[in-house]
């Protein structure tokens, strides 16, 4: 039977698989759809290991909270290229992680990954995972998960860009209602939008803090040999604190505050205030997809004209 443009196609959308492969899978199966991709899934599986070494570092993160919003989970799936983190298929999985990971008991990754897996428990995470490489054929990577838990309050979950930023924001709170939750949801934005490192300043560590006294009092006397210890000081303070309210949270300027100058913490307290609430906001998770991974550079177009000699 001729294979044609078309059939491929169809395959690579169904299976998401590339498009030679998809081109070997029908010749094999003299066009049957339906085998083809058995045979994508049965060879894959033989060559998820040979992929392990390519870079993934594409992919999508998603979060989940439980429906009494006290419970909260984030994964980060990898997969090589942006294409495969648009296909449905790829997004049905991420789904399915973010699921496990919602009602997961594993502390870390690996026991993560051995845990059965919620959709088919008689597999393991893992082993389905090696199955999705098998019919997506590209390296796929569970490469992180968190939960968060807060029974005093809510928890927010806010996704940025279709999955490239996903961040939940945990609100310690004696009044849940509709203007609280969105006010979490700002503060979630908040936190997507300036990659905040910590919550407030008391999270940072005091080793750093001292350090960069340090760095910024000889960078002071520089600039003011003959300065008193005061003005030193207040110079110190000032640019410390200018640091401060670059990586917390709570001290970064409120990106929709009317003055430009509110800060996020004055902006939730102001918001607990207006809805008579003991409120505030204890923690966040924020995940982007790829973050501190070394992207491989690659010329598509080369890629594509090497598939298609072979």
């Amino acid at each position: 039977m001729a294979i044609t443009a078309k059939m491929v196609k169809e395959l690579r959308e169904k299976s998401g698989a590339g498009m030679m492969d998809c081109k070997k899978a029908l010749v094999a199966t003299d066009g049957d759809m339906d085998k083809a991709i058995d045979y994508l899934r049965e060879n894959g599986q033989m060559k998820a290991a040979k992929k392990a070494d390519r870079i993934a570092a594409e992919g999508l993160c998603e979060g989940l909270v439980s429906e009494d919003g006290k419970h909260a989970a984030v994964v980060e799936v990898n997969s090589e290229t942006d294409f495969v983190a648009r296909n449905e298929k790829f997004q049905a999985y991420v789904n399915e992680v973010a699921k496990q990971a919602l009602a997961t008991k594993a502390s870390d990754l690996d026991a993560f990954m051995e845990e059965a897996w919620l959709a088919d428990p008689s597999k393991t995470v893992k082993e389905a995972l090696v199955e999705e490489i098998a019919v997506i054929s590209e390296n796929l990577k569970i490469r992180r998960f968190a939960t968060m838990d807060e029974p005093n309050g809510f928890i927010t979950s806010y996704t940025h860009a279709g999955g490239k930023i996903v961040v939940l924001v945990d609100v310690e709170s004696d009044v849940v209602n509709d203007e609280m939750k969105e006010m979490a949801k700002n503060v979630a934005m908040q936190a997507a939008a300036m990659r905040p490192k910590y919550n407030t300043r008391d999270e940072v560590d005091q080793d750093y803090i001292a350090k960069e006294k340090e760095i910024l009092l000889a960078a002071a006397k520089n600039e003011k040999p003959n300065a008193n210890e005061k003005i030193l000081n207040g110079m110190v303070m000032g640019r410390l604190n200018k640091e401060m309210a670059e990586i917390c949270l709570q001290d970064q300027v409120y990106v929709k505050a009317e003055d430009g100058k509110q800060s996020v913490a004055k902006y939730v307290a102001q918001v607990a205030k207006a809805n008579g609430a003991k409120a505030k906001v204890k923690g966040f998770i924020r995940f982007e997809t790829g973050e501190g991974i070394e992207k491989k550079k690659e010329n598509f177009a080369e890629e594509v004209a090497a598939q298609m000699k072979g």
